[in-house]
Formats: structure tokens, C-alpha cells, sequence
């Protein structure tokens, strides 16, 4: 039986990804399962990787891109008795899910409820657990506690306005004003950071700054957002988007860049957050967040921004959105 799935053929733009037809299954080892997967989320990781730009990706082309997805397990290697045939599981795979099959280890994965969508669950395993962890793990916040999201009308940014709102989170969001009625919606009060200096904007709004601020973007962005802290104040950096789109800003140099000015006396301190370094070094704290993401989802405490539904064979032009940001919440490849 032969299956398809996306090839990153070399490091580049998006004309890079290809569409191949294997001829057999891919075969679980033992402690692995196969699973047939129904649906994968579209990410700007996945441009990262797709650039070559990526950190914590160290393979070379070719190999298939997609870092989560939801399937059903379809085969039981040796020595697998966690899952059963047929059983819908989640899992942030880093690469390798803009496939139709894929073969895992059967301790990563997590176990869906009945009851959830699955285009809903996958929407929240990239995006809202590195949210629900930035917020909770990383910066600790509390009832009351200030924030200033980047980005907030992207995936992320939507993720940290639903999770921040259920504990009562004063929350700044900057984005185009194209994106400032959801950022209401969701309880966040916006800024344009096309005309606005979000820097001076958060001064007039605020005392003396924010308790936290969540920066993807990197580059001169690092910098403004630590001026907008308060003293005590954390910015939490979770992403490189500049230095990625060529837009100022250079990776290595902006990471440095965080860990100086961790040390300075300057009563603020900073993080970089990776959910896959977390990962590595908790790995109870992914499937205990994501079951705990899954079961605010299963109580209707959270509703994903879902953009659209696109089958495989769209990955150029779903990636040509993402860098444009043209899509607002997550767009879905429907794959089985």
C-alpha cells in the first residue's frame, strides 16, 4: 500500500516542498506505533525549518516537515500495549507530519478525548502549549498581573490572549488593525504597531510598565520590549521572525543579547522559551499541560481560531500565507 507525503527537497522558499508517493507503509520498531494521520497544523516553525533556520532541527534535505499532528493508530509495533488499533492520540512531532503515516514511539503520544475535535486538538498542541507554558511555567503569572503580547493575532498571540483571560490577565496586544476586533474579543487591548511606538504606548497605559512581555519577533523588538517592562518585569522571547524574514535581526546575536541582559543589574530578567528544549528536559510537562489544554477544550474554556482547512498538496501556497501573514488563527491541513 503506497501513501503520501511532503519532501522539504533543499533549505529555501516555498517552492522547496514536493509532493511524493511512497510505495509501503513505513513499519513501527518495537515500542513504536503506527498511526494514520487525520490532521496536522500549519506553523511558522515549519517556515523556520523549511529555511534551514531552525535551531533545534539538525537534519538535512530531504526529510518531511510538520511539527504536530492527530491520527489514529493504525499498527502496534513489538512490544506496544499502551495503545489500542484505532484510538485517536496527539503528538508534537517537531518534523515528519505532513505525512499520511508516520511511525512513533508510543510514549510521546497522548491519548485524545472522545468528545473533541480533532482540527480543534491539533490547533492547540504547538501553539496554546507553548502559551499555557510561557504564562505559567516561565513567567508565573498571576490573577492581575500585566501583559504585552507580540504578534497577538497570530496563533500564539491568540493562544496567550484565551489562556491569559481565564486568569484574569490585564493583556496589551500589538498587531495590524486589521486583527485589533479579535484582539478585543478575546480580551486584550490592542496597538498598531504600524503607526503606534508600543513602547511609549504601554508607558501611557500603564504605571510603570508591564509584568511580562511574550516577543517571537527578535531583532530591534527584543530591545523595545524590555523597555516596557516594569521592575521585576520578565520578557520572555519565543521566536526569531525578523532575522527569519530578513527584516533586521540576527539569531545567534539576539539569543546573546537576552542572556546579557539577564545578568545586568537592572531588576528585569529575561528567557528565551523553546518548547522542544523544554521538552527534552521536562518531558512530563508537555502531556501533563497538553491533557490539561485538552480538558479546558473538552469544557468549551477554549475555542481555537480556526483560518481554514487545506489538504497536502496546498503546503507552497499555505506557506506563502504564513510568511504574509494573511491567515488569522491556525490553518489545518486535512490529511486523512
Amino acid at each position: 500500500m503506497s501513501y503520501k507525503r511532503i519532501v522539504i527537497t533543499k533549505f529555501g522558499e516555498p517552492e522547496v516542498l514536493k509532493l511524493i508517493e511512497e510505495s509501503t507503509l513505513p513499519e513501527p520498531k518495537t515500542g513504536e506505533v503506527r498511526v494514520k494521520i487525520l490532521k496536522v497544523s500549519a506553523n511558522f516553525t515549519d517556515i523556520m525549518i523549511r529555511k534551514g533556520k531552525y535551531p533545534d532541527v539538525k537534519n538535512k534535505p530531504p526529510f518531511t516537515p510538520g511539527y504536530d499532528m492527530v491520527g489514529v493508530v493504525d499498527k502496534l509495533g513489538e512490544g506496544s500495549s499502551v495503545f489500542r488499533v484505532g484510538e485517536r492520540v496527539a503528538d508534537m512531532t517537531v518534523i515528519g507530519a505532513y505525512s499520511e503515516y508516520i511511525c512513533l514511539p508510543e510514549d510521546r503520544l497522548t491519548r485524545l478525548p472522545e468528545t473533541i475535535d480533532s482540527s480543534e486538538a491539533v490547533a492547540l498542541i504547538l501553539s496554546y502549549t507553548t502559551a499555557y507554558q510561557m504564562l505559567h511555567r516561565i513567567a508565573k503569572m498571576t490573577a492581575g498581573k500585566t501583559i504585552l503580547i507580540h504578534g497577538a493575532g497570530g496563533a500564539v498571540g491568540i493562544a496567550l490572549l484565551q489562556l491569559g483571560k481565564l486568569i484574569d490577565l490585564k493583556m496589551y496586544g500589538t498587531a495590524s488593525k486589521s486583527k485589533h476586533d479579535l484582539v478585543k474579543k478575546l480580551g486584550g487591548i490592542p496597538i498598531d504597531y504600524k503607526s503606534e511606538d508600543f513602547v511609549k504606548r504601554i508607558h501611557e497605559l500603564t504605571t510603570n510598565g508591564v509584568d511580562a512581555v511574550f516577543d517571537p519577533m527578535g531583532g530591534e523588538s527584543f530591545k523595545k520590549s524590555f523597555k516596557s517592562l516594569k521592575p521585576g518585569g520578565k520578557l520572555v522571547g519565543f521566536g526569531f521572525y525578523n532575522a527569519v524574514m530578513g527584516k533586521g535581526g540576527n539569531i545567534p546575536l539576539d539569543f546573546m543579547k537576552l542572556l546579557l541582559w539577564n545578568i545586568l543589574p537592572n531588576k528585569k530578567s529575561t528567557s528565551f522559551y523553546s518548547i522542544g528544549s523544554l521538552r527534552k528536559k521536562h518531558p512530563e510537562w508537555f502531556k501533563e499541560d497538553l491533557r490539561l489544554l485538552f480538558e479546558l477544550l473538552e469544557k468549551g474554556s477554549l475555542k481555537p481560531e480556526i483560518a481554514d482547512h487545506y489538504p497536502l498538496n496546498k503546503a507552497i501556497e499555505v506557506h506563502k500565507m504564513i510568511e504574509n501573514a494573511a491567515n488569522t488563527g491556525k490553518i489545518i491541513f486535512d490529511v486523512s
